[in-house]
């Protein structure tokens, strides 16, 4: 077999050189979509479900979310083991699944198993939910929401909060390869209502009656429609509260006199926040808000973060006077750095390989031939990595031998030359026809290979 092959590259030279050009282009093309990232992501395939419970303590979530749902998803094909903790408040759970399982197949098979665990979970406890399709090497960017010098007194930390919330992770969502934004600090704007219960009780109202009338008033309902000649008058109904004044305006019931009972007349209705467990400084400048912006499992996060960077762009010119976002960690100069020492190494071995090898066989055409297998074989490697998903990084690109690469190439030549040079049959000729060099090569080279394996 090896010998068949040798002897079709030796009589086959246009093949050969048009397959020799066909990989310089199609390799240098993969090398454009090559991902590119800092180091490789190693983690297994893992869904994560996440509860929470805010009133409940460890014990209960143990008890009530955490086992039901191990127990759910406890025989699902390729699942490797189940991870778990319950905490005050949340309960998460890892399902770990072998390398082979399809991860999206695996959620599928997750989320048919939560619609039966929620009949088992008691009402008002929490409702299960899967993660998102990230892992441990997902954060990519960080950024803070925060006033320009000047603006400090006009947007507090609720307001800048409402703001990264509502504008700035909406819009970030749409980028490609983007698997969540999580928020954190700030002030997480709520509309509370302070309930005074001497007056529920000069009323002679309950606290499940406040309930009630809240619940029962805060949605839009839809009715039938009514022809009227050639056009249809649609009727709707519109009951979403959406200011302050209109949890005011709801009624509980009507008194003995007639007169609407109004949550403005038992409580008071403000603005405040949910209870906060941390905060956000920057520079010592006050509080903020920010996000972790987290790719998605398998993305190229060099590209994630330039789309990143243009939507940020494109989001600051819509954000209130007065407000900015400023990024505070951003991958890209740690790739940037690691791939800048992957190609300075390469670069500098490749060097040396080259003149060590023009230096030992004495030849530098031969010296030339041998090392332009590296720049062949390195790009065959990229279009490789590129079929079966694996990034170039320090650890991939690092790892290149240059010494293994050129072994069988430095074997076939260094025995064609000793051929040339010391044989009998041909020490006395000086020139050769075209027909006699390719016998040489292809007998020296087949002997050489054989003998070698």
């Amino acid at each position: 077999m090896l010998n068949a092959i040798i002897n079709f590259s030796v009589k086959q030279k246009l093949i050969i050189g048009l397959f020799t050009i066909f990989l310089i282009g199609y390799g240098s093309y993969e090398l454009t979509k090559l991902p590119i990232d800092a180091v490789p992501d190693i983690t297994n395939n893992q869904v994560q479900i996440i509860t929470s419970a805010p009133s409940l303590g460890a014990t209960d979530i143990e008890r009530l979310v955490t086992f039901p749902v191990e127990q759910a998803n406890s025989n699902i094909h390729g699942l490797i083991e189940i991870r778990s903790f319950s905490r005050f408040g949340l309960s998460v759970v890892s399902l770990v699944f072998d390398d082979e399982t399809d991860l999206y197949w695996a959620r599928q098979q997750v989320q048919e198993r939560l619609q039966n665990v929620k009949d088992q979970i008691p009402k008002g406890v929490g409702v299960p939910s899967m993660g998102p399709i990230t892992t441990g090497l997902g954060e990519i960017y960080q950024y803070v929401v925060k006033a320009k010098k000047g603006y400090e007194g006009k947007y507090d930390d609720t307001e800048l909060r409402t703001i990264q919330d509502w504008i700035v992770r909406r819009d970030l969502l749409r980028v490609e390869g983007i698997a969540d934004v999580s928020s954190f600090g700030g002030k997480l704007k709520q509309y509370e209502i302070a309930i005074q219960p001497n007056k529920l009780n000069a009323f002679g109202i309950t606290i499940d009656d406040v309930f009630n009338a809240l619940e029962q008033n805060n949605q839009n309902t839809g009715g039938a429609y009514i022809e009227k000649q050639s056009s249809v008058l649609f009727i709707r109904t519109e009951g979403l509260l959406g200011k302050k004044e209109d949890i005011e305006s709801i009624p509980i019931k009507t008194t003995e006199a007639g007169t609407p009972l109004t949550i403005k007349d038992v409580a008071e209705v403000k603005i405040g926040h949910a209870i906060r467990f941390g905060g956000l400084t920057y520079n010592g400048e006050g509080e903020v808000a920010g996000a972790i912006v987290m790719m998605m499992k398998g993305g190229n996060s060099s590209q994630v973060i330039k789309d990143v960077k243009e939507k940020i762009a494109e989001i600051q010119k819509t954000l209130p006077e007065g407000v900015e976002i400023e990024p505070f960690l951003d991958r890209t100069k740690m790739v940037n750095n690691s791939i800048h020492t992957v190609e300075t190494n390469l670069i500098e071995g490749a060097l040396i390989v080259i003149f060590i090898l023009v230096l030992f066989l004495g030849n530098f055409r031969a010296g030339l031939l041998v090392a332009s297998v590296i720049p062949l074989a390195m790009l065959f490697a990229i279009i490789m990595m590129n079929l079966f998903g694996v990034s170039g990084n320090l650890m991939s690109l690092g790892a290149l031998d240059f010494g293994l690469i050129i072994d069988g190439a430095v074997i076939i030549v260094e025995a064609t030359m000793h051929q040339l040079s010391h044989s009998r049959k041909h020490r006395n000729k000086e020139k050769f026809k075209q027909g006699e060099m390719d016998g040489i090569v292809k007998e020296s080279a087949g002997k050489m290979m054989n003998t070698f394996l």
